[in-house]
């Protein structure tokens, strides 16, 4: 399977709200996650754990939409950005749109590591 197509996988478990299973599914065991300057989370359990907080506070998931994807690399390893937006409603009944940059690194087929990109304002 090509990355493009790892990729787009990552995007439709995302699409459908499976954000969990996503990183289950795709992320390595010590992958790195970031937020913008903040401190990457190190791991998939404490990832998995991040992603469980992120989606107690919603209420209803509406979508995410991938704008545009870019790739570098072969089958298992390389690196994608996809300028993306997600919206959903919180638990306050409050709509969000969010709208971010992600960066994922793949080496042997797992994202190794992932920084979003997004105007905390």
């Amino acid at each position: 399977m090509s990355l493009r197509e790892k990729v787009g996988e990552v995007i439709e478990h995302i699409r459908g709200g499976k954000i969990v299973e996503a990183v289950e599914r795709y992320y390595d065991d010590d992958v790195s996650m970031r937020e913008n300057g903040g401190t990457p989370t190190v791991g998939k359990a404490a990832n998995i754990e991040r992603e469980k907080q992120f989606l107690s506070q919603v209420k209803d998931w509406h979508g995410f939409t991938a704008h545009s994807v870019g790739i570098d690399g072969d089958e298992g390893d390389g690196t994608a950005l996809i300028e993306c937006s997600l919206e959903f409603t919180n638990t306050e009944d409050k709509r969000v749109t969010m709208e971010q940059v992600a960066v994922q690194r793949w080496k042997d087929g797992k994202i190794v590591s992932e920084r979003f990109y997004y105007d905390a304002g």
